[in-house]
């Protein structure tokens, strides 16, 4: 069975990602960049026993490949930003296939200076794609394959799609807890698997604390200067790889972000960030 950590793109799933590897993967919590593929990302060419051609064959294979590969009484924890909305009528994944899932929303005027960078994208494109209904993640290893597939949808629909399932549990935290609440929101994610798990395994306080220190962001920054960071990707513009782990909790949006984007957010999320608590725009 699998526990997804879910996320639309740049709202820490990487951060989560490290914390879990670090607690459940280690024998003392003390992290390091080896442990990330306990936790890898689907969909993905390596979860998958075939080649797909297309869009819809990829919507097609996403249950069949996870029956294929996580059917045993394991529990795997997966990587996906994946939209639960159904594309052409497919279903990303059901209850037979999923025990849980720990969701991460971050507010959204971040996200987009976030995607700025990672993506090599104007605002305008940014703020187009978390519009967009039909918006993707196509990470095609050659030009006919298209196994890593996935829906995204927009940034909206996206994060609802997570917190009403109603087939499996969620725990959905906010990215800005991770900053405001570390303790408090590790140890929450921390109970949730171990609940998940029905094992009666109690909290390690000791590696709990080592986990949180070992994978704070700037540790995360260092380790990949001094080692690299295979997940991170190629700037469009200049050819040289981009820093995955770039700004964190120092990406503000209020000192970076043109007011004209802001404008256009305020006008297109001020509902979403008005029920997930965010601050509200001043423009």
């Amino acid at each position: 069975m699998i526990i997804w950590i879910a996320s639309y793109p740049k709202s820490g799933n990487t951060y989560i990602r490290s914390f879990i590897a670090s607690y459940f993967f280690s024998k003392k919590g003390k992290f390091s960049l080896d442990l990330l593929p306990n936790i890898l990302q689907f969909p993905s060419v390596k979860f998958t026993k075939k080649n797909i051609y297309s869009k819809l064959e990829a919507a097609q294979s996403w249950i069949y490949n996870q029956n294929n590969f996580f059917s045993d009484n394991k529990i795997h924890f997966l990587k996906t930003h994946s939209s639960l909305d159904k594309f052409k009528g497919y279903e990303f994944t059901s209850n037979k296939q999923t025990l849980a899932a720990i969701y991460i929303v971050r507010d959204p005027r971040n996200v987009i200076t976030s995607m700025t960078n990672h993506y090599s994208l104007s605002y305008e494109d940014a703020f187009s794609k978390m519009l967009d209904k039909e918006s993707s993640l196509l990470q095609k290893v050659v030009d006919t394959d298209y196994s890593g597939y996935t829906h995204l949808g927009s940034w909206s629909s996206h994060y609802k799609s997570w917190k009403n399932m109603k087939e499996f549990k969620i725990l959905f935290i906010k990215y800005e807890d991770l900053e405001n609440y570390k303790y408090e929101t590790f140890t929450k994610i921390v109970n949730f698997i171990n609940n998940c798990k029905n094992d009666g395994e109690k909290i390690n306080e000791k590696k709990l604390i080592n986990s949180i220190r070992s994978t704070n962001f700037t540790n995360l920054q260092n380790l990949e200067k001094r080692e690299g960071f295979e997940e991170s990707i190629y700037s469009k513009n200049t050819g040289e790889k981009i820093n995955f782990f770039h700004l964190g909790f120092n990406n503000r949006w209020k000192k970076i972000l043109p007011k004209e984007i802001l404008h256009k957010l305020n006008n297109a999320f001020q509902k979403d960030i008005n029920e997930l608590g965010y601050e509200e725009i001043n423009e």
